[in-house]
């Protein structure tokens, strides 16, 4: 095989993975430790595009799910995962009320603009990934992966939408893994009561 043949070839393949790079920035990922174990907050940079905007104006609910996940590293195999968690938002619009609402499990908020609305949604803040009953297997001191995404599930569409959306770059709207080193911190001793 030629050379010119081969880079054409490595064009074909993976420019098109290239150019479907992340929509969302992740910054300033910390784990913290609290009273009731450890609490994530991080930053998402992102807009929302045109056919996203529209979509939510009209009535469809997007979903948008933050995993979180901490490994330990194995010289002598793949990483044991420790944690693995998922939050999932609800981000829509009430044409009666005038009024986008953002929910997450039974808590709900309403705002007059779908600017506030992301806002709050870009801010992820006192999100608890690791109880203080599931800390058997977890050491303060030691080192661990963390990693962290955001990213619009498009399989909670409704189904017109989902056969559009699949392969669609309109309906994409997702982060790369945000993978960082940490030492986890020591849990405050709990006061016997």
């Amino acid at each position: 095989m030629t050379e010119q043949l081969r880079r054409w070839l490595f064009l074909l393949v993976f420019v098109p993975f290239l150019a479907w790079t992340a929509e969302v920035e992740i910054s300033s990922p910390q784990l913290a430790a609290g009273d009731d174990g450890y609490s994530l907050s991080a930053d998402f940079a992102f807009d929302l595009n045109n056919r996203l905007e529209e979509a939510v104006t009209k009535g469809v609910v997007l979903h948008f799910v933050v995993d979180f996940e901490l490994s330990r590293g194995r010289w002598y195999w793949l990483d044991e995962k420790l944690v693995s968690r998922s939050q999932t938002y609800r981000l829509s619009y009430h044409a009666l009320t005038r009024q986008y609402r953002l929910s997450t499990g039974g808590l709900h908020q309403s705002f007059s603009s779908l600017s506030d609305a992301l806002r709050v949604l870009s801010r992820l803040r006192n999100w608890l990934v690791i109880e203080r009953n599931d800390i058997r297997t977890l050491r303060a001191g030691d080192p661990y992966l963390a990693e962290l995404r955001l990213r619009l599930d498009i399989t909670q569409l409704p189904r017109p939408f989902q056969i559009s959306a699949l392969g669609n770059k309109e309906w994409s709207l997702n982060s790369d893994w945000k993978t960082w080193q940490l030492v986890l911190p020591s849990l405050p001793a709990v006061e016997a009561k």
